[in-house]
């Protein structure tokens, strides 16, 4: 069933039956399943659960350092416990070795991923039918999609994801809900409802400060239990006019006396931003990281490699638009050296030792949840990261700035990783063919 056709079926049994609980949903088939309550033999307590080893026939390990081949790990009550070469030759088609080591030296292990910004209360579709629907669906509906977007991330080695705003809060919502706090394996941050000028754009994500309040005391007055606080201070890209900037929505001083405000909640804050002057706002404020910064310019990143403030970039959407649009459409065009021109921006970020975490946008037209996370990892490798950087966008850098103790595969760390299947020269596609995941040494997805 397409999402179109279920959500509008979702929403008649609202309307004729509204006091009826939600029916489950069939899983998706992708050759992959979700696991549920452990069979007897791997209970809880059970020491062959808590206590094991397994083979990896390479492994990246989310430093950015090089790639190791045939590594052992040694997992100990969820955490890595030691991790060493093994030279011995595998097993072969089994899935376990002679000494009883989990045996994935066909496969290539690597931490689990976070995609650092998201709008889960969205669909990635290009029909703007369903856009509108799911914008106006009941709160269910919307749930439900929720849902499934997360079930699609785990299903791509995504184990956390940083949700930026949706005018209804629905993503905080879910976090903080029964459903995000039950047997979920994939971590949710969420800003809930973003801050936006008033006037300006952001309405579809979030609100403006509160009537006859400055966008500081607006946020020191909301009571949501937000994991960090999402501020647009600009509009989004043309796609009928190459590079053409937005104006600031908020002053320095707005946006210095928010970060403050964020910070005595005890929350970052990250800043839609695009263009010289609004990143340079954002950034002189005091954010935690620039989402999108596009056309910012290489003095903000110098700012940003100065003060280690995180750039999401965000590429993903741009290509989609130009993929999706026709090749004779002027706006394909632009789309096509906008996005060349964030590469480029992103060679000089490497080279100035910007910090950057991969993030997707997914929600966008074209975006979708899940399948993004290795569409962006190609355009960051195409700006001249190699894989093991790319990696490290995707899960360490993102484990910093989601405040995450995962994000690397180390000694002492969570045994939070997913394995895929052969060398490292089939990454990033192999994602799409993951044969497991685990959180906390406890397998959430295997291949079946």
């Amino acid at each position: 069933m397409r999402l179109l056709d279920w959500i509008t079926a979702r929403i008649m049994e609202i309307r004729v039956a509204p006091g009826r609980s939600a029916p489950s949903r069939a899983p998706v088939e992708t050759g992959q399943r979700a696991l549920g309550p452990p069979p007897p033999s791997a209970a809880a307590d059970d020491p062959r659960r808590r206590n094991w080893t397994m083979r990896a026939g390479w492994l990246i390990d989310g430093s950015g350092g090089p790639i190791r081949p045939n590594v052992r790990l040694k997992i100990r009550e969820g955490t890595f416990h030691a991790i060493e070469d093994a030279h011995a030759p595998s097993a072969g088609p089994s899935e376990t070795t002679p000494d009883g080591d989990l045996d994935f030296s066909a496969c290539t292990v690597l931490p689990g991923l976070i995609d650092c910004h998201v709008h889960l209360a969205m669909a990635g579709s290009v029909d703007e039918t369903l856009r509108t629907r799911l914008r106006q669906a009941p709160a269910e509906v919307v749930l439900r999609t929720i849902q499934e977007n997360l079930r699609e991330y785990l299903r791509h080695g995504v184990v956390a994801v940083r949700d930026g705003g949706g005018a209804r809060g629905n993503a905080l919502r879910f976090s903080k809900g029964v459903q995000g706090r039950a047997a979920q394996p994939v971590r949710v941050f969420a800003a809930g409802r973003a801050w936006h000028g008033a006037g300006r754009y952001g309405r579809r994500i979030g609100r403006p400060p509160l009537a006859g309040k400055s966008l500081a005391a607006s946020i020191l007055t909301d009571d949501s239990p937000c994991d960090l606080v999402k501020v647009v201070n600009s509009g989004v890209n043309s796609l009928s006019e190459f590079g053409r900037r937005t104006a600031p929505q908020f002053s320095l001083e707005e946006m210095t006396a928010a970060a403050q405000a964020a910070r005595r909640r005890g929350l970052h804050m990250m800043v839609h931003a695009n263009g010289e002057e609004p990143v340079r706002i954002a950034v002189l404020a005091g954010c935690r990281s620039v989402e999108h910064g596009f056309f910012m310019g290489p003095e903000n990143l110098a700012r940003m490699a100065e003060k280690a403030v995180f750039w999401v970039p965000t590429v993903v959407p741009l290509q989609a638009y130009a993929e999706h649009l026709a090749q004779t459409d002027r706006r394909s065009a632009v789309a096509r050296r906008t996005v060349a021109h964030q590469l480029d921006q992103l060679r000089q970020a490497r080279r100035l030792n910007v910090p950057v975490a991969l993030g997707t946008d997914a929600g966008s037209p074209g975006v979708d949840h899940g399948p993004a996370v290795v569409a962006e990892m190609k355009l960051l490798m195409a700006a001249g990261f190699s894989l093991p950087e790319a990696v490290r966008c995707a899960s360490f850098h993102g484990a910093i700035l989601t405040g995450s103790n995962f994000g690397r595969v180390a000694e002492g760390r969570p045994a939070t990783f997913l394995v895929v299947p052969g060398g490292p020269s089939e990454l990033p596609d192999s994602i799409r063919r993951i044969k497991a995941v685990y959180v906390d040494g406890r397998p959430v997805v295997t291949a079946g």
